[in-house]
C-alpha cells in the first residue's frame, strides 16, 4: 500500500533546555484518533475501578457474614439460663431448638451436611423424662458437636476471591479441540500467593501428585477432603495436622498449567463436588 504526503503529519517535540527541537513521523489518522483512544483508555480504567470495589465489597460481607455467624453461636451459649424452673428451661431449649433447625436449613441448601437437633429438648415426651441438668447437658453436647462440625467442615474461600474456571466440564486448556470434567475451580492468583486451608484436617498428600504438579490434600472430618493444585511451593508435610486459615502452600503453574493458579477441590467419600456450595454459609 502507497501512502501519499497527507496521510503523515510531523509532531515538533521542543526539549526545555536548550530549545532543542525533534520532529517524528506519524500517520494522520492516529492523531485524528487520539479522542477515541483517550476514551477507549478511560473505559479500561472504568472498568478496572469498579471491578475492584466490586471485589472488595464482596470480601467484606464474607467476613462479615462469618463474624456474624460466630457471634451468633456465642450469643447462644452464653444466654443458658440458670436450670431452676423446670418448665421455663424447656421452653426455652426448644426455642433454642427451632433456631439450630434454621442455622441448619442454611447449610443443607449450601451443600453441607447438617447436623441432628432431634431429642435435644423441648417438649417431647421423651424429653420431659429428663431433668433440667441433663437436657442442657444434652443441648450442650449437640452444640459443642455443631461446632466442632463446623471447624471440619470446608468453608471460604482458600486464596484469590477471583474464579476463573468452574466445576464441571469444559474445553480442555492444553488438548485444544477436546472436552474434559473439571472437578475443581480455579481460583486467580499471582504466583506467590498464599494458600490457605479451608478447615481443620490431616495432610495426606504434600508434593508432586500427577497433573496436579506441587499439590496438597487434607483430610476432614464427614469423609471430606480438600484439594490445592498447581503450587510453586508447599508448606506443609504428610501426617501434619493443619488448622482452619493456616496457609499450606502458594499459588503457581505446576503440572498440568497454562498459568498461574489455584486449583481447588473438595471431594465426598472419594469423589469430586462443587467446591462452590462450600465458599460461604448463607
Amino acid at each position: 500500500m502507497i501512502f501519499s504526503k497527507s496521510d503523515f503529519s510531523t509532531v515538533l517535540i521542543v526539549g526545555s533546555n536548550k530549545g532543542e527541537t525533534k520532529s517524528l513521523r506519524v500517520k494522520t489518522k492516529h492523531i485524528n484518533r487520539l479522542k477515541h483512544y483517550a476514551l477507549s483508555i478511560g473505559i479500561t480504567i472504568f472498568i478496572l475501578t469498579c471491578t475492584i470495589i466490586f471485589l472488595s465489597l464482596e470480601i467484606s460481607k464474607i467476613e462479615k457474614e462469618r463474624i456474624a455467624y460466630n457471634r451468633e453461636i456465642a450469643h447462644l451459649k452464653k444466654q443458658i439460663p440458670p436450670p431452676t424452673d423446670s418448665t421455663q428451661a424447656r421452653n426455652y431449649i426448644q426455642n433454642i431448638e427451632n433456631k439450630l433447625k434454621k442455622i441448619n436449613q442454611y447449610l443443607i441448601k449450601r451443600g453441607i451436611k447438617g447436623f441432628t437437633v432431634d431429642e435435644v429438648g423441648g417438649n417431647n415426651e421423651s424429653s420431659s423424662e429428663l431433668s433440667p441438668e441433663e437436657t442442657y447437658a444434652l443441648y450442650d453436647e449437640r452444640l459443642e458437636d455443631f461446632i466442632l462440625g463446623v471447624a471440619f467442615t470446608p468453608m471460604g474461600y482458600p486464596a484469590n476471591y477471583v474464579i476463573n474456571s468452574a466445576f464441571g466440564y469444559r474445553g480442555d486448556p492444553i488438548r485444544r479441540g477436546r472436552v474434559e470434567f473439571h472437578p475443581g475451580i480455579d481460583f486467580k492468583g499471582r504466583k506467590g500467593d498464599a494458600v490457605k486451608s479451608t478447615a481443620d484436617g490431616k495432610v495426606v498428600i504434600a508434593g508432586w501428585f500427577q497433573g496436579y504438579g506441587q499439590c496438597v490434600k487434607i483430610r476432614h472430618q464427614n469423609n471430606l477432603e480438600t484439594l490445592y493444585g498447581h503450587l510453586s511451593k508447599v508448606n506443609v508435610k504428610v501426617g501434619q495436622t493443619v488448622n482452619t486459615g493456616q496457609v499450606v502452600g502458594h499459588v503457581g503453574s505446576t503440572g498440568h498449567s497454562t498459568g498461574n493458579h489455584l486449583h481447588y477441590e473438595v471431594r465426598k467419600n472419594g469423589k469430586p463436588v462443587n467446591p462452590k456450595n462450600f465458599l460461604s454459609i448463607n
